[in-house]
């Protein structure tokens, strides 16, 4: 008989010791622990927008009067403008908390316990992580040395019990994109695909095309990089008719807050300032790699992304890594065997790109 305060046993077996994702460190956090002030941090780590969102969403926020009603659980204007954004129907679109909550929605949709998805690993944690809430297993099929698709690895992981390959292109935290030929490759095994287009803004590369002939495809976009809404999670999912009705219909009436709403129409009513604010990022992304070519033992992989992965010595890589930390650089680093010693540096502005270099020849002890 178990104790009356005990409830630990009523936990379901397979959430007693969780896999969890580690997010970024806060603010707070940093400056508790470092005993720093916020502007001595350079915060790389996060792949956030340094321009912030566009001046409108602020002057929206502040004049909205709605904020003690709640949201259209059928995200009709939302969807109308996304629409035209996207250039698809608005039956196509289903709007999240972040893309993460649609990650969720779909693998909860798809996989029960015993069922599996594929990730091409190393990738995004997320996809891992909510499938292992719902006690699905996750296949990993390792990328090449290139950190490219195996599209026949993959092919050859598919089984009875295989209901979702996740794709993110660029993929995080690598950068590199999957070509269009390899996503119709892996739609023909019959499955569900999930190509992340995250950073779509940053490469121009989508498979929105394919929807029409392919019910199995999804993409995911954000509104957390390219429009500087990471703090407020709108997040949007492309799909089939009858899996964004589905969706629609098992998601959380209202998911999407009032402020994420009028924050996502604000940036679209402003979004050619802050798609021409693409063009400084991916030159400050030039910049920073061309800085680390300097660098003897540094590489930075080639990236369509507002990020590098960036490969350091051999064997220094977590020092390099804390070290970073301690002179108040904070960037990505990753436990995970396909990238020892490498760390993920988000494209911030010019003096932070230059603090970083600073901080990486102070710790390598170059010039």
């Amino acid at each position: 008989m178990p104790k009356k305060n005990d409830i630990k046993h009523l936990i379901l077996p397979h959430l007693q010791n969780p896999f969890g994702y580690e997010g970024v460190k806060p603010l707070e956090e940093i400056l508790l622990k470092g005993n720093m002030k916020p502007s001595e941090v350079i915060r790389l780590n996060g792949n956030e927008n340094s321009f912030g969102p566009s001046p409108k969403v602020a002057e929206a926020l502040g004049c909205f009067e709605d904020y003690n009603r709640y949201p259209d659980p059928n995200q009709r204007v939302l969807r109308d403008s996304l629409s035209i954004y996207l250039g698809v129907s608005p039956v196509n679109i289903v709007a999240g908390n972040g893309s993460d909550e649609l990650i969720d929605l779909i693998i909860r949709m798809f996989v029960g316990p015993g069922d599996n998805i594929i990730e091409p690993t190393p990738t995004f944690g997320m996809y891992r992580f909510s499938a292992n809430l719902v006690k699905g297993n996750v296949i990993s099929v390792p990328r090449n040395d290139n950190f490219d698709l195996d599209v026949k690895q993959i092919a050859a992981a598919v089984d009875g019990r295989s209901k979702i390959i996740f794709i993110a292109s660029p993929n995080n935290p690598t950068g590199n994109l999957a070509t269009q030929d390899q996503i119709i490759e892996l739609l023909q095994l019959g499955i569900v695909v999930v190509v992340d287009e995250a950073y779509y803004e940053y490469c121009g590369e989508t498979v929105i095309p394919l929807l029409s002939e392919n019910p199995n495809l999804i993409i995911l976009r954000t509104f957390s990089k390219w429009a500087g809404l990471a703090g407020l999670r709108v997040g949007l999912g492309v799909m089939n008719p009858e899996i964004a009705r589905l969706m629609m219909t098992i998601k959380p009436p209202y998911n999407m807050n009032r402020a994420a709403e009028v924050a996502l129409l604000a940036s679209l009513d402003d979004k050619e300032l802050l798609l021409n604010q693409i063009t400084p990022v991916i030159k400050e992304r030039e910049r920073l790699s061309l800085l680390c070519e300097y660098i003897d033992g540094v590489v930075a992989l080639p990236s369509h992304a507002n990020y590098l992965l960036i490969r350091l010595p051999k064997g220094r890589g977590k020092e390099i890594y804390l070290g970073l930390a301690d002179l108040g650089v904070f960037v990505r680093y990753y436990d995970d065997p396909d990238l020892v010693d490498c760390i993920r540096v988000s494209v911030g502005q010019p003096y932070e790109t230059d603090r970083f270099i600073m901080a990486l020849k102070e710790l390598l002890g170059v010039d």
